[in-house]
């Protein structure tokens, strides 16, 4: 295994640990706070409730979409990000999704090269259904945190 690709594991890996220790894991559908039909690590894509999955399964579908996260991070900026910042974009992109974070003012500092700026966005997404939720007002502390660590 060369360099690029152990660093690269060990983003996804960072990232996989950040996202399962937010979402939580259910094997069994449930409906999130507002109101999409959840199951594994927070994957929404076609469940419906009564859906059932192993935890092997769950383990597939995070990586999935945690490496699906990773690759939006990287194709919007065009110089190459401290690891810190794509470990915590790559869960704020899997908790928000890739539209959401695509028109942020987040990305926009990011381009322009202020990524303690755009680390600093984190904590405005607390919201969901129009709620703020406490679980990711900490959530976006973490994420802010880890996204800051390599830039002092």
């Amino acid at each position: 295994m060369d360099l690029k690709t152990k660093v690269g594991t060990g983003v996804t890996a960072a990232a996989i640990g950040l996202v399962a220790a937010w979402e939580g894991r259910s094997l069994v559908a449930y409906v999130d706070p507002v109101g999409i039909p959840t199951i594994c690590d927070g994957f929404t894509h076609g469940v419906k409730l009564g859906d059932v999955a192993t935890p092997e399964r769950c383990d597939a579908l995070t990586e999935q979409e945690v490496r699906k996260a990773l690759a939006v991070v990287d194709r919007s900026v065009p110089q190459p990000l401290p690891d810190s910042v794509r470990v915590s974009l790559a869960s704020f992109v899997y908790n928000v999704g890739p539209g959401s974070y695509g028109g942020s003012t987040l990305v926009r500092k990011l381009q322009a090269g202020d990524l303690s700026g755009a680390c600093n966005q984190l904590p405005r997404w607390v919201y969901a259904g129009g709620k703020k939720l406490r679980g990711l007002e900490l959530r976006r502390e973490a994420e802010r945190k880890i996204c800051l660590s390599d830039l002092q």
